[in-house]
């Protein structure tokens, strides 16, 4: 059986490290509550290796990641949810964090509000850490008195949307190491290999075949003028950059990758699934639903989507209801505005918007699956393909010298 590092919460509010041998996480979990404890983290020895770590570099340190933004809430919301007063979890939490920035700002907070702030308050002093959607999740739980319900709902939140962008990571990582492999390949023959067929046709006086012509005169545009082309693709992307970052041409350049085959769906999906999670957990929480429209437009990525909260917010403010102004705007597809319209009717429409974002995380998974399933075959096809017109013309043209001396 494996062995479980943890770290837990005693009934006078001391934390505590230990480590214990369960047959899995669910087990440790309940041995430790059938100690009096309260478990903060649970951990197996595979977790606590190398490779679950983060790893952290020195221009790093002034950073949060989304992971240690997610075990803090996570902690957060279990402590107040066994009771604990807010000043003494802020204060346990202070020395629990490990990410060192993380620490500071919960030992600041704490001063804060011990100075007489509210947390919703403290955490709107560190924007970049803590999201809009967060700061006001966690505002409605103080007003309603659920606070670690409410962050229960955040943690789900951050868990989901890091379990997605960690399934889209590992997805890539096959497709992305292939190509590298590939484009270093066929640089190293294009910068090396080739220019050595050049010096065996002077030296043996021969004519150079067509072929070998061809790739001769790419390989010396390529060592020649490296310096031009990379300046080139400098200009290009530092040119493509400012024209994106501006109103217009974000708003052009986002409706272009909407359009773009089968990647466009995959990116609606993810803006949809996005859209949906985010308003359906802010309303779930009790934020008012055109507060949530806000927060929400800052949460979309793509401006063509954003620029539609405006008409939608209009449309609920004249008592249209969501799903109509929604159907109105063209950019959800017919089934989210569906279940939308059935969420509405049936009085539900926090957990049918919750719904329609696990609808289109599965469908954006499966999407990701077949769209790596095709590259992957079509890389290396391609890869063999370039590589294997090279090696072919520098056969054809040894051969072509054979005869030459024959």
């Amino acid at each position: 059986m494996p062995f479980f590092q943890y770290k837990a919460v005693t009934a006078d509010g001391k934390v505590i490290e230990g480590t214990l041998e369960a047959a899995d996480h669910s087990t440790a979990l309940a041995r430790i509550q059938e100690q009096g404890q309260l478990p903060i983290r649970v951990s197996s020895d595979e977790e606590g290796g190398l490779l679950g770590r983060e790893l952290k570099f020195p221009w790093q340190k002034k950073r949060v990641a989304q992971k240690d933004l997610l075990i803090f809430t996570q902690e957060l919301s279990a402590l107040l949810g066994a009771g604990l007063p807010l000043d003494r979890t802020l204060t346990i939490l202070g020395d629990l964090t490990e990410n060192a920035y993380l620490s500071e700002i919960v030992k600041e907070l704490l001063r804060e509000i011990k100075g007489g702030k509210s947390l919703s308050e403290g955490l709107a002093m560190y924007p970049r850490v803590f999201p809009r959607l967060y700061i006001n999740m966690v505002k409605a739980g103080e007003v309603s008195g659920s606070l670690d319900r409410i962050l229960e709902r955040i943690a789900e939140y951050l868990e989901n949307a890091e379990e997605l962008r960690n399934y889209f990571i590992s997805s890539l990582i096959y497709p992305v190491i292939l190509a590298i492999v590939g484009f270093g390949s066929i640089t190293i023959m294009v910068t090396f290999v080739i220019p050595r067929f050049a010096e065996i046709f002077e030296n043996a006086g021969a004519p150079v075949p067509l072929p070998m012509q061809i790739m001769l005169a790419f390989s010396g545009l390529v060592t020649g003028y490296w310096w031009l082309i990379l300046g080139l693709l400098i200009v290009s992307a530092f040119i493509f950059r400012k024209w994106v970052n501006s109103e217009d041409g974000r708003l052009s350049w986002d409706k272009r990758k909407l359009n773009l085959p089968v990647i466009g769906s995959m990116l609606h999906r993810i803006e949809v699934s996005r859209f949906s999670r985010t308003l359906g957990t802010l309303l779930k929480s009790a934020v008012p639903l055109i507060s949530s429209i806000n927060i929400v437009r800052e949460i979309v990525n793509n401006k063509v989507i954003a620029s539609s909260m405006e008409d939608i917010k209009s449309g609920v403010k004249k008592g249209d209801g969501l799903a109509r102004p929604i159907r109105e705007s063209g950019v959800f597809p017919p089934f989210a505005v569906h279940l939308l319209e059935v969420g509405e009717e049936t009085g539900r429409l926090d957990d049918m918007l919750l719904q329609i974002a696990d609808t289109y995380d599965r469908e954006m998974r499966t999407a990701i699956k077949r769209v790596t399933a095709l590259f992957e075959p079509a890389m290396i096809l391609l890869m063999g393909l370039i590589i294997g017109i090279m090696v072919v013309s520098m056969l054809y043209s040894i051969l072509s010298i054979n005869d030459l001396a024959i």
